[in-house]
Order: C-alpha cells, then sequence, then structure tokens
C-alpha cells in the first residue's frame, strides 16, 4: 500500500526523534525517586511521520509519592531544566517544545499492579507493555494504516469535543483482528452496541454488562486488556461510532479514503452558515462548549419544525458551524394539550385558550398556532442570541 510509504517515520526522520527522546531522557537521568521513560506511540513504534509528538511519563517511587502531589514535584523538577506550560487534568501535567517537538511529561506513580493506580495515567506503562507483547512489525504498520484513516475521515481523538477513537483503542483493534482490512470486514457487522472482550475475562457479554459501569458504557464496549473492570472505548460517541460503520461498509480500499476532505464553505451551496469566534481557554474545554453549542442549535431546530438534512462544523483559529435546512412547509402549527388523562390540566388548557377553536386528535386536543419562525435564517438568528449559546461563544453571526 502507498499509502503506507507517505505515513511511516524515515530512517532520518527516526534517526533525529531518537536523538531528541535520548538527550530529554539523559538530563534526568540522576534525578531520584522519579524515572523518566517514553510511552504512548513512539514506545509502541505506532507514531505516525510528521507527527513526533512524545509522550514521557515521569515515574514516582509509588512508597515515597503515593500521598503526594506528583505533579507540583514534577513541575519543581522540570523548572530547574526547561521552560514549560503546564495543562489542566486529573493530574496537572506538561508540555515541552523542544525545536519544534512536543514532549507531553506526565507524572505517574510507578506500580507493580493496574490495581494500585490512583488514577488512570498510571496504568500507562502497562498499555505499552501489552501493545508491544501483541503485535510485531506487521501489525504496528497495520496501525499506521487505522490511524490515518481515522485521522483523514474525522474519527481520531478521544478529546469530549471529538468522542472518537484513542490511540490506543485503535492499537487494541488491530492486536485483536490482526489487520486493517479484517477489522474493516468485521466493522460492517458491527450492529447498534458491539462487544470485544481482546483478552477473553469474561465468560458472555452478559456477565460484562452485569461487571461493567453503566456510566462507561459507550456504543462500542472495548474491554481493556490490561484493566477488565474498563471500558477502553468508553469516551466513543455514537456519531463517530456509525460513521466508521458506514465507511466501512463503502469501502473499496482505494486511496481516497486516507486523504482529509477539507471543508470549502464556498461549496456549502444551500447552507446556512455561522461564523464563531471561540472563547479563550482550554483546547478540550473550547472544543465542548462549541460541540455543546452546535447540538443545542441542531435540536432547536428540530423542536421547531425545521428539518436538518445535514451539519458540521470545523475549528481552527475561527469555527464554523453549517446546516443544511428544510423549512417547515407550513405557517401554522399543532399545539397539544395535556393528555387525555390529566382531566385537570386539560380544563387548565382549555380555559388558558378559550378564545381559540379546540380541536381533537388521535394525541388528544390542541389548538392551531402561528409558527413564530418559517425561515431559517431568523430563527438561528434568535438562537445564537441565547444564554445556551451567547455564554459558550462570542462573536456568532450568520454569514
Amino acid at each position: 500500500m502507498d499509502i503506507l510509504k507517505e505515513i511511516s517515520p524515515t530512517k532520518q526522520e527516526k534517526k533525529e526523534l531518537k536523538k531528541k527522546v535520548n538527550s530529554f531522557l539523559k538530563s534526568f537521568k540522576k534525578s531520584k525517586g522519579v524515572k523518566f521513560v517514553v510511552g504512548g506511540s513512539y514506545a509502541k513504534n505506532t507514531w505516525l511521520s510528521g507527527n513526533p509528538d512524545i509522550d514521557v511519563f515521569a515515574r514516582f517511587d509509588y512508597k515515597t509519592y503515593k500521598d503526594k502531589d506528583i505533579s507540583k514535584e514534577l513541575g519543581d523538577l522540570l523548572s530547574k531544566k526547561y521552560k514549560f506550560t503546564k495543562v489542566h487534568g486529573s493530574r496537572d501535567y506538561y508540555h515541552i517544545d523542544i525545536d519544534k517537538t512536543i514532549f507531553e511529561v506526565v507524572p505517574v506513580l510507578e506500580i507493580k499492579k493496574p490495581e494500585e493506580a490512583k488514577n488512570v495515567t498510571d496504568v500507562s506503562a502497562f498499555h505499552v507493555k501489552y501493545i508491544k507483547k501483541h503485535t510485531n512489525k506487521k501489525l504496528q504498520n497495520e496501525i499506521r494504516i487505522l490511524k490515518h484513516f481515522c485521522k483523514a475521515n474525522d474519527l481520531y481523538g478521544a478529546e469530549s469535543y471529538i468522542r472518537g477513537f484513542s490511540g490506543y483503542v485503535l492499537e487494541i483493534l488491530i492486536s485483536h483482528y490482526k489487520s486493517f482490512n479484517k477489522l474493516i470486514k468485521s466493522v460492517k457487522l458491527w450492529e447498534e452496541k458491539t462487544v470485544l472482550d481482546p483478552a477473553k475475562y469474561y465468560k458472555s457479554k452478559r456477565e460484562i454488562g452485569l461487571e461493567l459501569n453503566p456510566s462507561k458504557v459507550s456504543p462500542l464496549i472495548l474491554i481493556d486488556p490490561v484493566q477488565p473492570d474498563r471500558n477502553a472505548a468508553a469516551a466513543l460517541g455514537k456519531k463517530v461510532y456509525n460513521k466508521l460503520i458506514n465507511l466501512a461498509k463503502i469501502y473499496d480500499g482505494s486511496d481516497a479514503f486516507f486523504r482529509k476532505k477539507e471543508v470549502d464553505l464556498k461549496d456549502l451551496k444551500g447552507y446556512n452558515i455561522l461564523s464563531i469566534t471561540p472563547l479563550t481557554g482550554k483546547k478540550d474545554i473550547v472544543g465542548a462548549k462549541l460541540l455543546k453549542s452546535l447540538e443545542y442549535i441542531k435540536k432547536q431546530l428540530e423542536l421547531n419544525d425545521f428539518k436538518v438534512i445535514d451539519y458540521g462544523w470545523k475549528w481552527e483559529t475561527k469555527a464554523y458551524f453549517w446546516f443544511k435546512i428544510e423549512s417547515p412547509k407550513s405557517k401554522t402549527k399543532k399545539h397539544y394539550g395535556p393528555t387525555k388523562d390529566k382531566k385537570t390540566h386539560i380544563e387548565a388548557f382549555k380555559k388558558k385558550h378559550k378564545k381559540q377553536k379546540i380541536h381533537k386528535g388521535i394525541k388528544g386536543i390542541y389548538i392551531i398556532q402561528e409558527r413564530r419562525f418559517t425561515k431559517s435564517e431568523d430563527i438561528l438568528n434568535y438562537l445564537i442570541k441565547q444564554k445556551n449559546v451567547s455564554e459558550k461563544l462570542k462573536n456568532i453571526k450568520l454569514r
């Protein structure tokens, strides 16, 4: 596959990156009580060319640091040697830019078994160990192909505003199915809910349902091979899950499936487009606010009988929402009263609308009302001024 040549790191890339990584690790060689080790896709040899961000885990001695703030300990240590940006998370971690390569340095406790973890990141070393043990060079290249496929089709990333596939989930899937093509063939047959248990911890899907925390249930339940009580794909959303299935059904092996399709706003004929200046702040939080606003607008359109045929968004410096909308055909609508069993409420409804004709229908009584909005432009201009949108975004307007 020619795509593989494009996405695999060259010998020169590997050589240069290895030099940077070794230099970084060497600078902390004499640190006491903490060991710096590489993790993520670099350690698993599943990283893509041109995307050399490096995960580094600062592993603190468990006995000494189990009750201490290891994020602060790490920050104090890093500040002696590098300038960094602090990133807030379940434990704060740090970004260090070294000659255009981002080192993401994460504090973890050095544990002997996953059950000792005090934070999900403490288990990361076990993820690396599992993937390295259950893949070889061929499967690592298959993972690269899958990662590139997901990135090209906006399926990649477990952030709350993407709700896609994390790198670790994709690595597990390839180690389970043994190739990209076999995975795609299987995905075609995935149902509304799919349950996978690669390490075969459980006897049945029913047992998984009983054991798994309901809050961790998603369209794909992928039992973490190193933590049987964890759904590795808990962050996956239904929209991305269904998109992968639909892509698998039409996949023909052509390179077009691996080329990112950038949306040109000029091509969105017949769409309503909103331009937005997002709030400043942590990317995950800003992105989540954008997505929440997009979904709120879509829901309100549908509640007002505007049919949303297609919608989407993109976000760089500015953000854009787009909607292809079919407006209601009638200028009036049926406004239903309470159900037949709520007699007191029915009388109140009749009293409130005594000047209007009360009709009887299958769903109950109703009146005929003039629609407040019949044009998509009018309702969109109204919605973007509502608190649910205006407080999360700024400078939002209809183009």
